[in-house]
């Protein structure tokens, strides 16, 4: 047995036993490596930063994909950038009235091997006939797209690498561009305690581009750190204060069963820590 050690953070990390390696190598893009962990199952890293793991992925998901469907009420289509793992698609093709789901993702050998390797994510949902599945550079795909979508769900590696340009004020204009009418755009944005001057600067990058701009958590233990950050850009600022009676009556009908995700949690993720809130210049919790 051997050991894998997070690097994300200077002098400070996580490390995880590994029972057995099932993958380790180099794609076109990045380093990846999945391996078994006694207690959070097959992990996936990239460049020495821990992606996903199979006992806690859940609560990423469910609440990057149902947060923003529910919240908009009407969702026919649906854009996934990254997600190579499977776990966003597998929450989103639970709405069955999603009628269209595209997903573009760079790295087509990262989603060749966690459909081998970690097959618990994605649960065939890369079988489903509303996928259209496009191996391409994030930034340069929605610069390019003409379509548009009611939800754009970003779940993309930390600003360094691959990912960085997912981080740009270009990406969010043109994922802006992109939207429908009544559109949300929600995006990972790591864990503010550690990483708050990635949330400033996402704060600054959407200023003025969305009638409301927000941010939500939830503690994923994966995500070392305290509790991980999603960045929200809606069309329609009434689309985060939903009752929540609402909510609940959205939820019960769209008949999806879930493990962390529910219209009490989906309000509550909103309210934020007072440091976080000074960090994006918002007084309060509106």
């Amino acid at each position: 047995m051997s050991d894998y050690q997070e690097t994300l953070y200077e002098g400070y990390g996580q490390r995880f036993a590994v029972d057995r390696m099932l993958y380790e190598g180099r794609t076109e893009h990045q380093h990846l490596a999945i391996f078994e962990n006694a207690r959070m199952g097959r992990v996936m890293a990239l460049d020495g930063a821990v992606q996903t793991a199979e006992a806690d992925e859940f609560i990423y998901h469910e609440m990057l994909a149902h947060v923003p469907i529910l919240a908009h009420g009407l969702v026919r289509r649906v854009l996934i950038i990254g997600g190579g793992d499977g776990g966003m698609l597998r929450e989103v093709a639970k709405h069955r009235d999603v009628e269209s789901i595209t997903m573009a993702g760079v790295d087509g050998k990262l989603v060749e091997m966690c459909r081998e390797f970690l097959p618990e994510h994605s649960r065939g949902a890369f079988e489903d006939a509303r996928l259209n599945l496009l191996i391409d550079d994030g930034l340069r795909f929605v610069l390019s797209l003409e379509e548009k979508f009611d939800v754009i769900i970003v779940d993309s590696t930390d600003p360094v690498g691959p990912g960085a340009a997912l981080f740009s004020q270009e990406f969010y204009q043109a994922c802006r561009r992109c939207l429908n009418d009544g559109g949300i755009l929600v995006a990972q944005n790591g864990t503010p305690f550690l990483q708050l001057n990635e949330v400033q600067a996402t704060a600054k990058r959407m200023s003025g581009l969305f009638p409301d701009g927000h941010f939500y958590q939830a503690a994923v233990p994966t995500y070392i750190g305290g509790a991980m950050a999603f960045a929200w850009g809606a069309c329609d600022s009434e689309s985060r204060k939903l009752s929540l009676g609402t909510l609940c009556q959205r939820f019960a009908g769209s008949g999806i069963v879930t493990r962390y995700y529910n219209p009490h949690v989906h309000l509550a993720a909103f309210a934020l820590p007072q440091y976080v809130l000074q960090a994006i210049g918002k007084p309060s919790n509106d």
